[in-house]
Formats: C-alpha cells, structure tokens, sequence
C-alpha cells in the first residue's frame, strides 16, 4: 500500500467511569493504578480539606481523597465505600466516589468539547464529554484534577 493510501486508524482508549454527585465521569485506564474499597481509615491530625485520612492497601500507604470536597460539592449522603487508586509521584491517592460504573472505550470521533455552560470545578479538569447509556459521562483529565487537590491542600 502506498502512503498516499494508507488509512489513519483512530484507535479507541479506555475509561474507568465512576459517579459524584450525580456526574459520570471517567478517568484513562492508563492513570488508573486499581479500584478498591475504603476501608480501615485512619485519620490524620491536622490534615488539609479534602483528605479523609490514609490506608493500608497490601503494604502501600494510599492518601483517601474525598473528590466531593475537593470539587466543591455537598458531602455524600452515605459513607464513600469505594475510590479510584491512581498513582501520582510514587504516592499512591485513593479518589473516593459514590458509584463505579463500567469501562468506556472512546474515540476522538465520539467524543464532543466540554459544554461552555459545565460547572467551572468540572470545566478546569473536563477534556471532552461522551454520551453512553443514554447519559453524558465527562471526560477528565486526571493531572488537571491533581492540581485541584494541590489547591486546596496548600490553602
């Protein structure tokens, strides 16, 4: 096949889909270290907002970061039970959210820009958005989404 030829194939990505506050969204397989449950936290004195305390997952130290706080939303109303793990800096955080959903396999070509009208906490860390099983899942950028825990962790 010459180059002229050659089709450019858009391969699809893979999405770990989880629920907050209402909102899908979905972080890269490729950040995502694991999923597990919060269990067994022990809380930290003095820590910034938005740390609920850390674990013990098979012999790592995971910080548990509660994501509604971190974005600004109310606290949930049952206790968080699960959390995305993603490693960051060789520190291992445990993103909690209220809901796991499925894994999403996404193309550019089915992905759409962040609507203008997102709420601003999601309009600095949305990518793009995805409609699957007749909802809207947000596409986010987890180095983006680090930042707001940077954020309010030094205030």
């Amino acid at each position: 096949m010459s180059r002229q030829n050659k089709v450019i194939v858009d391969e699809a990505e893979g999405y770990v889909t989880a629920k907050l506050a209402g909102h899908w969204f979905a972080l890269p397989i490729s950040a995502v270290h694991e999923v597990f449950l919060l269990t067994r936290i022990t809380t930290v004195p003095q820590s910034p907002p938005g740390i609920i305390g850390v674990l013990n997952l098979r012999g790592r130290l995971v910080t548990a970061v509660d994501t509604r706080q971190i974005l600004g939303f109310s606290p949930a109303a049952n206790e968080l039970t699960m959390a995305i793990g993603i490693e960051r800096q060789n520190e291992l955080f445990g993103l909690a959210v209220d809901q796991m959903g499925d894994v999403l396999r996404s193309s550019s070509a089915e992905r759409e820009p962040a609507p203008m009208n997102l709420d601003r906490r999601w309009r600095e860390i949305v990518t793009g958005v995805q409609r699957s099983d007749g909802h809207l899942v947000l596409i986010v950028a987890v180095d983006r989404l680090f930042d707001n825990v940077v954020t309010l962790a030094s205030a």
